[in-house]
Order: C-alpha cells, then structure tokens, then sequence
C-alpha cells in the first residue's frame, strides 16, 4: 500500500502532460496545468502555516476548482473534506467542527453562509473564495490569487497510510467521515478498471502509472461525466477519480441544475465516453431527452459512448432498456456505500438486458442473518448485505464504527442496513435500506419496493413512499408522487394501478400527487421533504 493520489495523479500529469484533464466550458485544463496549479494550491497551504494532516473543507459547486484544491490539498498531505454546497449554517458548522476543518473553500455565492458561521468555527484559520459572481467575503484570499502568488510546492514523499475521508449524506443520522487508508483505497479504485473490460496490468507502483496510461491512452481518451455533484461519493469515486488517475478527462456540466440536454450536447461536443449517473432520477430525464430529439426527427449522436455506470439509487429495467435500446453502450448498475465501497453489480448491454434491483455480488460481499449466518440460496429469507471493508471506521465515533463495522470468520466487514434476499442461482435482490422499512400491522414494507411499482405508471415520473403514524396498524404507506401532465394520475388511478402488482397490504393508503418529487443534488431519496409534504397534504 504505497500509492496515494498526489503521487498518482503527478506521474499521470508527467506521462500525458498536453491530454487535458478537466474540461468547463470553455475552459480546458491540461495535465500539466492540473499539477501545476495544485502544487501552488499545496504552497499557499504551506505559507499560511497549514500543517500536513489537516483538514481543508471544499464547500464547492462542480467546478475545476474542486478537484484542484482536493489534488492540492493531497500534495501537501493535508485531507480534503467534501462539503454539500446545499448546507446552511448549522448544517454547515456541524461537519466544518466535526472534522477539524482549518481551511474552507467557497464559491462566492456561498459566502453569506460562511459569513454567518465563521465566528463560531475559531479553528478555520484560512478561508479561499472561488469567484463566482458572489460578494468577496473581508478575510478570505481569492483562489486565483492564491495559486498565483506562490511558486509549485515541491514534490515530497508520501504514504499510503496517508488519510483520505469522505463525509456521507447523513441520510441515516448525522453525516458521518468515513476514513481510508489512500493506499488500499487508490489500489480499489485502479482494480476496478477490469469492471469495464480494461486488461493492462493495474499498476503497483509508481513506475507503474506511465504504462499503465499510455495503454489506456491508445484505445482512446476516456471522457468522463459525472452528472451529479462531485462532493458525493458517486460522483468523485466514478464520476472523476477513475478519469483522473489513467489519464482520461473529466467533462463537468455547467448548469447547476441538471439538464439531461446538456448532457447529450457535451457528449457530441466532447466524444464523451462514460456518463456517470444516480439510477432513475438522472437516468429518465436522460431517456426523456433522447426520445424528444428523435421526435424532432434531429437525434444525438452518442455513438461515442461506452458506458453508462450508476450508483446510489434504484435504476430501473424499463429505464435501462431505454438507453441501452439506443446506445452501444455497457450500462452498470453498482450497489455500494460509502463504508463499504462496491457490494454488486448489474450489467446489460444494447442486446442484453437486466431486471431492476437485481445484483451479481462481488467476491467480498455476504448476505447475513442477524444473527451472523449466511443467507441460504432460494431460501427467500432476508439478510442483510455485508461486505468485506478497506475502511478504518468513522471519524471520531467509535459508537457508530462498532455498529457497522463488524467481525466475520476473522475479517472486518461493513453492515449499513440494506436488505437483500438471495435467488436459486447466487444473484441477489436488494429490498431496501432497514432504517426507512415501514411497518405496518406486523408486516415490513420496504419504501424501494412500492415506489419501483408506481414509477412504473406511464404518467409518473418519480415516487417517494413513507410511513405515517395510524392508530391501528401503527404505520401506514403514503406515496408521494411526482407528475407534472396536465392531467395527473388521480390518487385513486395510482391505488388501482399498483394492486395488480403488489400484496395488498404494501399498497399505499394515502397518494399525494405533486408536480415534482424533491430529491437531494446527488438524486438520492429526500424522505424528510416527502414526509413533511405529506403531513401537509394530508394535514395531520
């Protein structure tokens, strides 16, 4: 374990200085340039008396910026801290105290928050402001000043002991800094290469990397879109970081809000090669582009396309077949966690399809009992799925480490709550996530299950299903349903609808009908504005 990113992405930037490395715009940013600045990011860092080992928060939108301050930052082995540009100030100040962050970067038109908050985080010391239209903030140095002023850090040694954290969304509790180990973690991602097709020998060392990039850089540039923010895992651990560490190019949407036209638009611009995207709520807006420029008789030329990979919400088979029927594309559908990395996978191509929710699991993945034992095949009993973990734990809990983190047969694994039961030939299907079933009268209904039923429905674009409180069974399902026709479902259609395909007892006894579904900017379920759009509609 002797590879850190800092040290990868320097032999890259060495090997295929002129190949870019970022594209924005109009703006390209060369390999070369990609290290450059970073090393004058570290320098900056250094003079202003940032210690190795601490914790530099990037409350960013997508941005070149980003990812130069992450690189930045780890050549100057300090951490860098994902923060979720949606936070306000007590969201904000809560992750900033909890990982001992010293150092922010901001957009500017994020700066009111940071003013309001910067008195009660006495442990940030040096604040750096991405101009991007907002008000300069009194104290804080500009990024382009910053690297501008300071001479490239020096290149130095590293470890791969060296810490890398990603903060989850704090969809179970509080967010949560899950740490690695960069070694093992850089090792992880660089095998992963073999997920989609790639034989050259992952490199070990960094002699290793130049190979390894010119091998990939002669079957074609890598061009990588991660269509959701990069402060989340699934955009940076596959929307950006696979890019950057062979020498491909990460192309970034400009648009602040997802725009599926965009997307196409970049991919004939760019010869885009990979889209990375949260199943359904990026992968049907995505559909629904294609289908309106066919209608135009104009359609996008994706021919350029070789994978579309998903992560971190259900993607459906009515989706998938969508894309796949109209790209000669791999299209990935990855099960994972933050703590736990990748559990499975499901793959389908342009002749060959794949159910929804249906995973083949990795070599390092079980599915439990409880109580510890293995799911048995065609059982039809619920495990939960635990997968072997490169992770140290959570920072600064040990509480919550010792709970998800638990010992099997010698060997730590991770256990975040998803539920999953086990078919006749070894594949699994994912129920849900433990901590969102809803019970009710006894009987566990997982909310995924309900809302893949409705979404199925052709005027409805997306579902989110809760529980309510109800005095007889104890909870009762309500689906919060999204469609913006000019003659939606009624709530009466949407029960009829699904009682051909679900157990009584799962179908939903409330329907709220909005024009839109709120989700989170990554595209996971937002269950706190479904329950409260609930509780209003139904006013109870």
């Amino acid at each position: 374990m002797f590879l850190d990113f800092a040290s990868i992405w320097e032999e890259v930037a060495d090997a295929v200085p002129v190949h870019d490395a970022i594209v924005h715009g109009d703006r390209r940013v060369t390999y070369a340039e990609f290290d450059d600045a970073a090393a004058r990011f570290a320098a900056g860092l250094e003079a202003a008396g940032v210690a190795e080992g601490a914790k530099v928060g990037l409350y960013l939108y997508n941005s070149p910026e980003y990812l130069l301050a992450q690189h930045g930052a780890f050549k100057h082995r300090a951490i860098p801290i994902n923060v979720n540009y949606r936070y306000l100030d007590d969201e904000l100040c809560y992750l900033l105290d909890n990982c001992d962050a010293e150092v922010l970067v901001f957009h500017t038109s994020l700066g009111p928050c940071v003013s309001r908050v910067r008195e009660r985080l006495p442990r940030i010391a040096m604040l750096v402001e991405v101009d991007d239209g907002g008000e300069h903030l009194n104290g804080a140095v500009g990024f382009d000043e910053l690297v501008a002023s300071h001479e490239p850090q020096r290149r130095k040694e590293r470890d791969g002991e060296d810490l890398y954290m990603l903060y989850t969304g704090g969809t179970t509790g509080m967010p949560k800094g899950v740490m690695y180990a960069q070694g093992e973690f850089t090792e992880r991602l660089l095998g992963a290469f073999a997920v989609l097709g790639l034989d050259d020998p992952v490199p070990t060392s960094r002699e290793g990397i130049a190979p390894f990039v010119h091998a990939i850089a002669a079957r074609g540039t890598d061009v990588s879109v991660p269509c959701c923010p990069l402060m989340h895992g699934t955009g940076m651990w596959v929307g950006a970081m696979p890019a950057l560490l062979s020498g491909g190019t990460v192309a970034l949407l400009e648009s602040r809000t997802f725009d599926p036209h965009e997307v196409w638009r970049l991919t004939e611009r760019e010869g885009v090669t990979r889209l990375v995207i949260v199943g359904d709520p990026f992968g049907r807006p995505l559909l629904r582009a294609l289908e309106e420029r066919e209608s135009s008789a104009h359609p996008y030329d994706t021919s350029s396309i070789r994978a579309v990979v998903s992560a971190g919400a259900i993607w459906s088979a009515e989706v998938k077949d969508g894309l796949r029927s109209r790209l000669h594309a791999m299209l990935v559908d990855a099960l994972g966690s933050t703590e736990g990395g990748t559990y499975a996978l499901s793959t389908a191509d342009h002749d060959r399809g794949s159910a929804t929710a249906q995973f083949t699991l990795s070599p390092d993945t079980r599915v439990i009992t409880e109580d510890g034992r293995d799911v048995a095949r065609g059982s039809g009993e619920r495990g939960l799925l635990a997968s072997r973990s490169a992770s140290l734990g959570y920072f600064k809990d040990a509480e919550k480490t010792a709970r998800t983190f638990i010992q099997l047969d010698g060997e730590s694994f991770v256990i975040t709550g998803d539920w999953a039961t086990v078919d006749d030939d070894g594949a699994v299907t994912l129920l849900g996530r433990g901590s969102n079933c809803i019970n009710s009268g006894g009987e566990k209904i997982f909310p995924e299950e309900v809302e893949e039923a409705i979404k199925r429905h052709p005027l409805v674009e997306d579902c989110l299903v809760v529980g309510m409180p109800d005095e007889r069974f104890g909870q009762r399902v309500v689906a919060v349903v999204g469609s913006s026709h000019d003659t939606p479902p009624s709530p009466d259609e949407i029960r009829t609808y699904v009682r051909s395909s679900l157990s009584h007892f799962k179908v939903p006894k409330d329907v709220v009908v909005r024009d839109a579904v709120q989700r989170a900017p990554n595209g996971k379920a937002d269950y706190q504005w479904a329950l409260a759009a609930a509780l209003e509609s139904l006013a109870i």
